[in-house]
């Protein structure tokens, strides 16, 4: 049995802000979609909400070259931004903006999800980031999706951004799923004996008129309908860029760990559904800083100690892939924190220091604006 390709592709969908009041461009000018496009060509299109952008790189046969492009698409969206007066930033809710205010894109597919989901996709005023690997057998794709599903909470606890919605606290790491999960057959998927069950499942959606097509199936995790590939889309999107690849390289790890193991006839448990979902809660609620059920022992276990284990299952396959420094830059992101740890910070530091709410709400837009370009070449630092 040969090891699947395990490519990678990464899409990452951002916000763009006015930077002197904070708000999101609720219209901004074509022009600089227009020039976006001239410089990513197909790779940066238009979202459902018009103050949101979105990327996909090519085909990338390691992180160092996912790297690469995701710097080129992030530098080239922020500086065209800028020169339209406006700004970028990579986070899964905006601090205070309100949902009912935003316009959509004006596109056929756009009207023809607003006609059918109305209020549902109105409010989704949401970013999350997506990565593909290249697995090319269906039934192999299906067989590792079941297990790779017991990992998706520990990637999104690493991944939270979205701390606030409508000006508000919410009391989660990541509400972006909450908003997600007025939306239809979303969530952790079901368990499939084979690709054909999956492929049945879909037709008889298809047949009953409730979908044109899978790929308005919008599982957390989901074999691509357009592609050889198995989707992980649990994420909220990472303000940092090293972030990102670090739970870009992970998830690739990870199913090069799970192939180990179905080569040699073994492989990962596969717990019920609802086991996993407590856990996708508990990550959601309160990411890197609590505890996620070790399913195995039945017990909660703190974060940090599940992704020292994770780290140590997949190491090997971190040197074949060479994604060491990624890997393990996981564990950066749990001693500092993740982005919505950072932006509470900032929020209630700025509190301490004699702001109202409104103000220190501006300020984590303004951080978010220079954390996302921290790691970028020419774009601004932040500490």
């Amino acid at each position: 049995m040969t090891m699947p390709p395990l490519t990678m592709g990464i899409e990452e969908e951002y916000l763009l802000v006015d930077p002197v009041t904070g708000d999101l461009a609720k219209d901004p000018p074509q022009a600089l979609f227009d020039d976006c496009h001239a410089e990513l060509g197909d790779h940066v299109t238009h979202e459902f909400l018009k103050c949101q952008i979105e990327i996909g790189t090519p085909v990338c046969e390691t992180i160092g070259e996912a790297r690469r492009h995701l710097t080129t698409m992030r530098s080239c969206i922020k500086r065209t931004a800028q020169h339209y007066d406006l700004d970028l930033i990579a986070a899964s809710t905006h601090p205070f903006a309100d949902w009912s205010g935003q316009r959509h894109t004006d596109a056929p597919r756009y009207e023809k999800l607003d006609a059918d989901l109305q209020g549902a996709i109105r409010r989704m005023l949401i970013c999350g980031m997506h990565v593909h690997v290249g697995i090319d057998d269906k039934d192999m794709r299906i067989d590792l999706m079941n297990q790779m599903r017991y990992f998706l909470p520990h990637l999104l606890a690493l991944s939270t951004s979205s701390p606030f919605w409508g000006g508000h606290r919410m009391g989660m790491m990541s509400y972006r799923t909450t908003v997600w999960d007025g939306m239809p057959r979303n969530g952790i998927p079901d368990r499939f004996e084979s690709w054909g069950e999956y492929d049945r499942l879909c037709k008889r959606l298809i047949m009953a008129g409730v979908i044109e097509d899978s790929t308005k199936i919008w599982w957390d995790l989901r074999p691509s309908a357009n592609f050889p590939t198995l989707e992980m889309r649990i994420t909220d999107i990472c303000t940092r860029l090293e972030d990102a690849l670090a739970i870009a390289a992970l998830y690739q790890c990870l199913l090069r760990m799970l192939s180990r193991l179905r080569r040699s006839n073994m492989k990962w448990r596969v717990y019920p559904r609802l086991l996993v979902q407590e856990n996708r809660w508990l990550a959601s609620r309160f990411g890197v800083n609590g505890r996620l059920v070790d399913l195995g022992k039945g017990e909660q276990t703190p974060y940090g100690a599940l992704l020292e284990e994770i780290i140590g299952l997949v190491e090997e396959d971190a040197v074949a892939l060479d994604c060491v420094d990624e890997l393990h830059h996981a564990r950066r992101i749990v001693e500092r924190g993740t982005s919505a740890s950072q932006q509470l910070g900032v929020f209630e530091e700025a509190l301490a220091n004699g702001a109202d709410e409104k103000d220190a709400l501006r300020q984590v837009v303004t951080h978010l604006i220079e954390e996302t370009a921290a790691d970028l070449p020419d774009c601004g630092t932040a500490s």
